[in-house]
């Protein structure tokens, strides 16, 4: 059996699902490994390091899906490359289906087995596929290094002859991995952090990283069984909003990073609060790809608002591609490796196992 992976659209993507290093795991599995032409050179890995590692190096996409019982991807392939996938392949990656729908639709109706990483259950067995973990941990601590690039006044707090610098306060939207690391990443610089999020269970996980938790009165805990944020009522938004504005009266730097899986993102930083912000803060948008969090918020520009920066990338993880696809390409591997039947030396699609079921799309 074999594996293989073709170029993304290096134009919005720059991860890859193969790494060298996990090469040789795929062997211990007993699968082959296809991979397409300067598959990583744009991260300066050569094909000779993959050739090495035993991959075999195709000229074409299409040699390398004819030749591959399963394609591993970060992102959906193009039109043209889905049309080439053929009868009982597998096809894996970061597929979007809420997006994606129709072409899902029409590649299925060719008996191709689509999995998508994001879907994958909160459960322990699943911890070391969790993509969407492994890749926002990397996103909130970019996040906070970014805004702080454009921010210009010192982070921490200083203390000379001439007088002291106020040390940097800074809020942290949505504490779910990204929000967390972006907290702990803030805190190590030195800024005064503060946090907020419609999951009181956040609040001892921010606590214990040194930030504050700001809870709305009366608050009720917003959260999934599988430990996503839900949808807030009209009233807690009111009260969000009535509290956050009056937070940021006194903040430099906004992170954002609330999302909801399949959901355009709620607006929770609205003009009129971006109105009292200091002159000079910035809101650096980690929802920006799903409209954002800010009203503000446009992909990939610096909108410029009474003395405050909004930005978002559409990709953050552009920024941090090898560190990214490293991470990346355990997760996929992990997975692989539980699809995998050891003894059989095949694939096997286990409909009893909650992994398999959660993320086959359907």
């Amino acid at each position: 059996m074999i594996i293989g992976s073709i170029s993304e659209n290096l134009n919005i993507e720059k991860r890859v699902a193969i790494t060298p290093e996990i090469i040789k795991k795929y062997k211990s599995l007993g699968l082959g490994v296809n991979l397409i032409k300067d598959y990583a050179k744009h991260l300066g890995i050569s094909d000779q390091e993959y050739e090495a590692e035993g991959a075999s190096i195709f000229q074409s996409n299409e040699e390398v899906i004819a030749n591959s019982n399963a394609i591993l991807q970060m992102n959906i392939p193009n039109d043209d490359d889905l049309l080439k996938l053929k009868k009982d392949q597998i096809l894996i990656g970061v597929l979007n289906p809420y997006l994606n729908e129709k072409k899902l639709k029409e590649i299925k109706l060719k008996n191709v087995n689509c999995f998508s990483l994001e879907l994958l259950p909160r459960i322990t067995r699943a911890q070391s596929m969790d993509i969407l973990s492994s890749q926002a941990n990397l996103a909130g601590y970019k996040a906070v290094i970014d805004s702080f690039a454009y921010f210009q006044k010192a982070i921490p707090m200083m203390m000379t002859a001439a007088g002291t610098i106020s040390a940097a306060k800074v809020l942290v939207v949505g504490a779910g991995v990204a929000g967390l690391q972006a907290i702990a990443t803030a805190k190590r610089m030195g800024a005064i952090v503060f946090a907020t999020d419609v999951r009181l269970a956040s609040k001892e996980q921010v606590e214990s990283l040194g930030g504050k938790f700001l809870t709305v009165e009366g608050a009720e805990n917003l959260e999934t069984d599988g430990g996503y944020a839900k949808e807030t009522s009209e009233e807690f938004k009111i009260k969000q909003e009535n509290l956050i504005k009056e937070t940021l009266k006194k903040i430099d730097i906004v992170v954002c990073t609330a999302l909801i899986p399949g959901k355009k993102a709620p607006i929770i930083i609205k003009k009129d609060m971006i109105e009292v912000m200091p002159t000079g803060s910035v809101i650096y948008d980690l929802a920006a790809s799903q409209g954002g969090n800010s009203e503000l918020t446009k992909v990939d520009e610096i909108v410029e608002a009474k003395g405050v920066k909004i930005m978002g990338k559409k990709n953050i993880l552009n920024k941090l591609p090898i560190s990214a696809s490293n991470l990346y390409a355990k997760n996929m591997y992990n997975f692989v490796s539980n699809l995998f039947d050891k003894e059989k030396k095949s694939f096997a699609i286990n409909s009893d196992d909650e992994i398999i079921e959660k993320t086959k799309v359907k």
